[in-house]
């Protein structure tokens, strides 16, 4: 099990990268709006959308074989 599919960028595939994305944009929303002092209601829903996307990716990453999506031909 190699441990840099779920933290290195370039190890990712697109739904992890995307769900990090998202975590992050969503992070960065909520220190708005804690900083303007507003609340969204269900505002944390996002942050499960976004593991359960990312999880599902990993588990896609995992699953899927070196060959499928690697073009880089290692000699």
């Amino acid at each position: 099990m190699k441990l840099s599919k779920i933290y290195d960028p370039r190890e990712m595939n697109s739904y992890q990268f995307v769900a990090t994305t998202g975590l992050v944009m969503t992070i960065v929303a909520n220190l708005i709006l804690l900083f303007l002092g507003k609340t969204v209601e269900n505002f944390n829903a996002l942050y499960i959308c976004w593991i359960v996307f990312f999880t599902l990716g990993t588990i896609a990453n995992y699953n899927s074989k070196p060959d499928d999506h690697d073009h880089h031909h290692h000699h």
